[in-house]
C-alpha cells in the first residue's frame, strides 16, 4: 500500500512546505507530485495535508506517515550502505579539493558524517595546494573537487549538488539597500570585496558585471567570508556571495542583500569525480550525502535539474 517513493516525496513537502519546490527535490512536475500524492491519499482513504496552505499544514494522517518516514528511510539509507560496503572489493581514497570559500558550512557536516559510516575510506582536504584543481582531478591527485566553474575535462564528470543565487550585500545604510534589485552600471562606482580567485571564476564578473562591460572602480580581497562581512557592514565596499552564505548575517540584521540583476544571478556548485571512480558504493554515498546535508543545513537552495555528466 505504502511505497517509499510516497515516503521521500512526504519528507520533501515538509522540508520545502510547498509542492513547487517538494516537486524539484524529487525530480518529478508538479503534475506528477500532485498525481502521487493522491494516489496515496487513495491508498490510506484520508488526506494527507491542507491545500493551499504555506508551509504546509498536514493532517493526523499526514504526520503519522512522516514519523513512519522518519523511522524507515534511514533504516532503508543503512541497509543500502551496508550492503554497498559488502559488495566492495577494496578500501577507497577520498583526497578533495574546494574551489568555494563559503562551502565549509555544509561540506563538514557531510564529511564528518560519510567518516563514520565509511571509516575504510581514507579523507584528505590538503590545504596550500599550489595547483588548478581540475587538471589535479584528472592527474589522480585528487578524487573530487567542489566546483561551479566546470571545464570540459576528458573522463571528468560533474555531478551537479544543487543551485543557488548570487546576492549583493550592502551596509544596512548604503543607497542600493532599499533597491529591489541592481544593474552592472550600479557597481561601477563601488568598491567590490571579492574572495582572492581569478576574476572569470568569480559568479559576479562571469554572468553579471562583464557581459555589461562594467568593471568597479575598485577591487579589494579578502580570504575570509566574515571579513567581508565586516568590511561590508562598516560601508567600505560591496560583495557578492551565495544566498547561503548571507542567510546569518541577514537574520542578525548585519547587512542588508540586493539580487543581481531583475532575474537575479543563479548558478550551479557541482562535485567533479573521474568517470572511473564515479559508480564506487562510497563515491556514491558521498555525492547523496552531500546533496542531503546541503539542504539540510542550506537556505535559498534549489535541487540542480541539469545532468552536467559531460560539459560543452
Amino acid at each position: 500500500m505504502i511505497e517509499l517513493r510516497h515516503l521521500r516525496t512526504l519528507l520533501a513537502l515538509r522540508e520545502t512546505g510547498s509542492l513547487v519546490e517538494a516537486a524539484e527535490r524529487v525530480h518529478l512536475t508538479q503534475s506528477a507530485l500532485s498525481h502521487q500524492l493522491k494516489d496515496l491519499e487513495s491508498r490510506v482513504d484520508s488526506p494527507l495535508f491542507m491545500r493551499k496552505t504555506r508551509p504546509v499544514e498536514f493532517t493526523r494522517a499526514g504526520l503519522r506517515l512522516l514519523a513512519l518516514a522518519d523511522q524507515i528511510l534511514p533504516e532503508v539509507r543503512k541497509a543500502e550502505r551496508d550492503l554497498a560496503r559488502m559488495a566492495g572489493t577494496e578500501m577507497g581514497r577520498l583526497h578533495m579539493a574546494i574551489e568555494c570559500h563559503s562551502c565549509f558550512q555544509w561540506l563538514m557536516p557531510t564529511v564528518d558524517y560519510f567518516r563514520d559510516h565509511w571509516p575504510e575510506v581514507e579523507i584528505d582536504i590538503p590545504s596550500g595546494h599550489h595547483f588548478d584543481p581540475l587538471p589535479a582531478l584528472a592527474r589522480e591527485q585528487l578524487d573530487l573537487v567542489i566546483t561551479a566553474d566546470p571545464q570540459p575535462i576528458e573522463g571528468i564528470h560533474y555531478a551537479p549538488l544543487f543551485r543557488y543565487e548570487g546576492l549583493l550585500a550592502v551596509a544596512r545604510q548604503h543607497p542600493l539597500a532599499s533597491q529591489g534589485f541592481v544593474t552592472p552600471e550600479a557597481l561601477a562606482d563601488e568598491t567590490l570585496i571579492t574572495y582572492p580567485v581569478e576574476q572569470s571564476r568569480l559568479d559576479v564578473f562571469s554572468q553579471f558585471l562583464t557581459p555589461a562591460n562594467v568593471r568597479p572602480r575598485e577591487i579589494r580581497t579578502a580570504e575570509l567570508t566574515i571579513m567581508m562581512m565586516q568590511l561590508v557592514a562598516s560601508g567600505r565596499g560591496v560583495c557578492a556571495l551565495p544566498n547561503w552564505a548571507l542567510s546569518e548575517y541577514l537574520e542578525r540584521d548585519y547587512v542588508s542583500a540586493v539580487k543581481l540583476g531583475e532575474q537575479g544571478v543563479w548558478s550551479t556548485l557541482y562535485a567533479a569525480v573521474r568517470e572511473e571512480t564515479l559508480e564506487a558504493p562510497w563515491m556514491q554515498d558521498f555525492l547523496r550525502t552531500a546533496q542531503e546535508t546541503s539542504f539540510a543545513v542550506l537556505n535559498g537552495i534549489k535541487p540542480a535539474t541539469r545532468d552536467a555528466e559531460s560539459v560543452a
